[in-house]
């Protein structure tokens, strides 16, 4: 099935071969079988970063690939078209931008080069807790100043990727809300050495979910860190991890674009050739239109984050369009995983046909990383002006 590549350049166009090629390394039985055994995929992940795709956003002068946020989503969208998940590495595409926008020189000149030729992960983003979930400004885990180093305590939840990583960023609390404080001021964004933080009263507790993404609850317990570990300015934190917000969005979208495709494609393809009552399924119009109406869904989502990739590019600030085609992507993928689960009927549930394991996968995005509710929260107040409900 072939897909528009309109508006795309040479060098974008020869992108998206490399990368359907390297993808072609690891068959959908790959992913199978590290999901039946809930094992991390250590060799696409090592294939990504000698091919230097994760590295995509990170400046030539770090070693990195110096490139924009548009070919970062279309690396993105082609790994899940081909029925891979980039979910395993993409953190690291967005993460690495609170570090490269706001940590100093030395912190950039120590970092950026050795995630970007893969001796460093950094996969994990430490942000949401227990009790506040949504309400970042809420997050209690504290980082006190003792002079040289920082001592951390706290709690955070579904934190991915942990015991994968090298490296961590935590947003946490410096400065306790005090009168006339707002409440998103006083937090900050450490870097936190994974590995030497599980020395030192750092807890990873692994959570069971429904698909193989390898979360965690960490439990902070007089967890030291040094001084100079802090990302740019101490309370400043909120304001720093909001500004990666839009291009999180804009790739996430991508992983869901790139999903919604792969059902369409299957779809298309099973309702071919699957033949009931002497004729293809495709022919009946109970098949044909959801199949239809699910790939215009795609296409559509696909066209917003077009839009919001080129706003970012051009250093304008899209977070109305990064959010909708974050929700128009996820939104559209998950209409087209139930189309190719009723499309591919009985079959659609067994482990041979992938299916269930793509259709459990892209059910993820609807709440994560921001639910599709805040979503429309921040479409209705902040852009159409109505009055906020929290």
């Amino acid at each position: 099935m072939q897909y528009s590549e309109y508006g795309l350049t040479d060098d974008q166009r020869a992108l998206c071969d490399g990368v359907r090629s390297l993808c072609a390394k690891f068959p959908e039985t790959y992913w199978q079988d590290l999901d039946e055994r809930s094992a991390y995929p250590d060799a696409f992940i090592e294939a990504l970063t000698e091919g230097g795709y994760l590295a995509a956003l990170i400046p030539e002068e770090y070693g990195g690939l110096g490139m924009q946020i548009m070919d970062a989503a279309l690396i993105l969208e082609e790994i899940h078209r081909t029925g891979c998940n980039g979910i395993a590495g993409h953190a690291q595409m967005y993460i690495m931008g609170t570090l490269l926008r706001h940590g100093s020189d030395e912190q950039k000149r120590k970092y950026l080069p050795d995630i970007a030729n893969g001796k460093l992960r950094l996969q994990a983003f430490g942000v949401t807790e227990p009790d506040a979930g949504s309400d970042t400004p809420s997050l209690t885990t504290r980082a006190e100043d003792k002079g040289d180093h920082w001592l951390i305590n706290g709690r955070k939840m579904f934190i991915s990727r942990v015991l994968q990583s090298d490296l961590m960023t935590l947003l946490c609390r410096t400065t306790p809300v005090q009168g006339g404080m707002k409440r998103t001021d006083g937090l900050s964004v450490i870097l936190v050495d994974v590995n030497e933080a599980r020395k030192n009263g750092l807890t990873v507790s692994p959570i069971k979910i429904m698909l193989n993404h390898h979360t965690n609850e960490l439990n902070f317990d007089n967890v030291r860190v040094p001084k100079e570990n802090i990302i740019g300015e101490e309370g400043k934190g909120f304001k720093y991890i909001l500004s990666g917000m839009n291009a999180e969005r804009i790739l996430v979208a991508s992983e869901a674009i790139g999903d919604g495709r792969y059902f369409v494609e299957k779809a298309v393809n099973y309702a071919n050739q699957r033949v009931v009552f002497d004729r293809p399924i495709g022919m009946n119009q109970g098949v044909q239109f959801p199949i239809a109406q699910a790939y215009c869904q795609v296409e559509a989502a696909r066209g917003m984050r077009n839009l919001a990739a080129e706003m970012f590019d051009h250093g304008e600030n899209p977070g109305e369009q990064a959010n909708m085609c974050k929700m128009l992507a996820t939104e559209a993928a998950w209409t087209a995983a139930n189309v190719a689960m009723d499309t591919f009927g009985g079959y659609g549930v067994t482990k041979e046909y992938q299916i269930e394991r793509k259709f459990r996968e892209a059910r993820l995005y609807i709440s994560t990383p921001v639910t599709n509710k805040m979503v429309l929260n921040y479409i209705g107040a902040q852009v159409l002006g109505l009055p906020r409900s929290y």
